[in-house]
């Protein structure tokens, strides 16, 4: 079998649906940026817009992994970028948040730094080739942070639920389980510790 044709099996594998919508909901990110931060710019009417391009690309979230399991596709590249795509998706929309003053910069620093965290931990697991799967409480992180921003993306007239002290709420709810998924990982990860 010749370097070509090997390459273009390579590549084949790494272009399968699910990893299509991985990289589908990267490039969701800077459109949903642009979009986003026009309005506070040029006050441009755009919130469904907005809300449109953030639900398409948490959908896909769900859609890629479910995929990949049930078409047998799961590759090493859907493992790393998958995870990297959510949390870039999660991380953009946050600071997005706290630039134009709807979302407290405390709870930024601490969500962000937790996503730094938890990569950094499983940088050092995979150097020790340790595996630390994703738990019930990382997979709820993220499904409770998109909830919060579809909240605060909710535009005319379903916007007439935001209030000060459930988003409040939404946000310490948020912040506590990102705190408790890094306990978590932390407590799974203790053997890695032991070998460093």
């Amino acid at each position: 079998m010749t370097f070509e044709v090997c390459r273009k099996e390579a590549n084949d594998e790494i272009m399968n649906l699910p990893n299509k919508l991985t990289v589908l909901r990267v490039l969701l990110i800077p459109a949903f940026l642009a979009v986003y931060m026009i309005k506070p710019l040029a006050d441009v009417p755009n919130e469904w817009l907005v809300l449109f391009l953030f639900s398409t690309a948490a959908i896909t979230d769900t859609l890629d992994g479910y995929l990949a399991r049930k078409m047998g596709l799961v590759t090493n590249f859907g493992k790393l970028m998958d995870p990297l795509a959510d949390k870039l998706l999660v991380c953009a929309a946050i600071i997005a948040f706290t630039a134009t003053g709807n979302f407290p910069a405390w709870a930024t620093i601490i969500l962000i730094s937790r996503e730094f965290y938890i990569s950094g931990l499983r940088q050092l697991a995979l150097e020790q080739k340790i595996v630390v799967a994703a738990s019930f409480s990382a997979k709820l992180k993220t499904i409770i942070q998109c909830v919060l921003v579809i909240y605060i993306l909710l535009p005319f007239p379903f916007n007439f639920i935001h209030n000060g002290i459930l988003t409040l709420a939404l946000i310490l709810v948020t912040v506590g389980i990102s705190i408790y998924s890094a306990v978590e990982y932390t407590y799974k990860s203790r053997d890695l510790f032991e070998k460093i």
